[in-house]
C-alpha cells in the first residue's frame, strides 16, 4: 500500500508559517510566497499539499483566499484546505475553486450532519479533521477543548462518505517530538475511513514507525511539516519510503 505524503502550507497573513502546538503567536515564517513553496514541494516530488488557513480557522471564515488560489495555479499537484470551512456553500467555493479536498474540523463537531450530507454529495471530497489534546477533541483553530474523545468522534462519521481523517495530536505539533503513533493507530483501527496522521513529526523514522502499526488496519499517510522545512528530513528519502 502506498503511504501517502501530505507537506504542508500552514497560512497566516498570506505567508507560509509553522506554529507551535497552534498558537498563532508562537509563529515562525518559512516563505513570504505561499505559491513558490508549493512549486518547491512538487519539484521535490511531492504528490499532494495540505494548505491550512490558520488565519481562517480562528475567523470561522476563509482568510487567506489570495494565497490559496495563488497555490492552486502554482501546482497542478491535488490540493486538500482546511481552516474556516463552515458552511456548504464555503466548501463547494472552494471546490469549484480547484481544491481537490476540503477538510472540515470545527464544522464536524459543532455540524456533524453538514459534514455527512457533504460527504455523501461529495464523495472523495470531504476530509473530517481531528485534532486532540489529551484524546479529546479541540475546535476553533484549538482554542477550546470539548468533552467528546476523538476516537467517538471518528466513528461518528464510519459509513457516510468521508474520504479520510486527519488525526492530530496538539502536544506534538510542531515540536517535532515523534509522531503519537499509537494514538494515530488506535483511531486507525476503531474506524474504517483511512486515517493520516499529523503533528510532531520529525524524521523519516516516523514514516517508518506509522507505516510499521500493526493493528487490524494501516496508517494511510502522515502529513510533514516543521521537520520537512528544517531539513530533518530528505524529501527523496521520504517519498521513498513511503513507495
Amino acid at each position: 500500500m502506498t503511504f501517502h505524503l501530505y507537506p504542508a502550507i500552514d497560512l497566516k497573513d498570506g505567508q507560509c508559517v509553522r506554529l507551535l502546538r497552534g498558537e498563532m503567536d508562537k509563529s515562525t515564517a518559512y516563505n513570504p510566497d505561499p505559491a513558490d513553496q508549493a512549486a518547491r514541494f512538487a519539484a521535490m516530488g511531492f504528490q499532494n499539499l495540505h494548505v491550512v488557513d490558520l488565519n481562517g480557522a480562528f475567523a470561522g471564515q476563509s482568510a487567506n483566499t489570495d494565497a490559496v488560489k495563488a497555490i492552486l495555479r502554482a501546482t497542478k499537484a491535488p490540493v486538500q484546505l482546511g481552516g474556516g470551512i463552515r458552511t456548504r456553500a464555503q466548501i463547494d467555493k472552494w471546490l469549484e475553486a480547484g481544491i481537490s479536498r476540503v477538510i472540515l474540523g470545527t464544522a464536524a463537531l459543532r455540524d456533524p450532519q453538514l459534514v455527512k450530507d457533504a460527504a455523501k454529495a461529495l464523495p472523495g471530497q470531504i476530509v473530517v479533521g481531528i485534532d486532540a489534546k489529551d484524546g479529546m477533541v479541540a475546535v476553533e483553530g484549538w482554542a477550546e477543548t470539548s468533552d467528546m474523545s476523538a476516537i467517538d468522534l471518528a466513528k461518528a462519521f464510519e459509513g457516510c462518505g468521508v474520504a479520510a481523517l486527519i488525526v492530530t495530536d496538539i502536544a506534538r505539533d510542531g515540536m517535532k517530538t515523534g509522531v503519537n503513533v499509537d494514538f494515530t493507530g488506535q483511531l486507525a483501527d476503531a474506524v474504517s475511513i483511512p486515517v493520516i496522521a499529523s503533528g510532531g513529526v520529525a524524521s523519516v523514522k516516523d514514516i517508518t514507525d506509522l507505516r510499521a502499526h500493526k493493528g487490524t488496519r494501516p496508517i494511510h499517510g502522515s502529513i510533514l511539516g516543521r521537520a520537512l522545512y528544517d531539513g530533518d528530513i530528505d524529501p527523496a528519502e521520504a517519498i521513498k519510503l513511503s513507495h
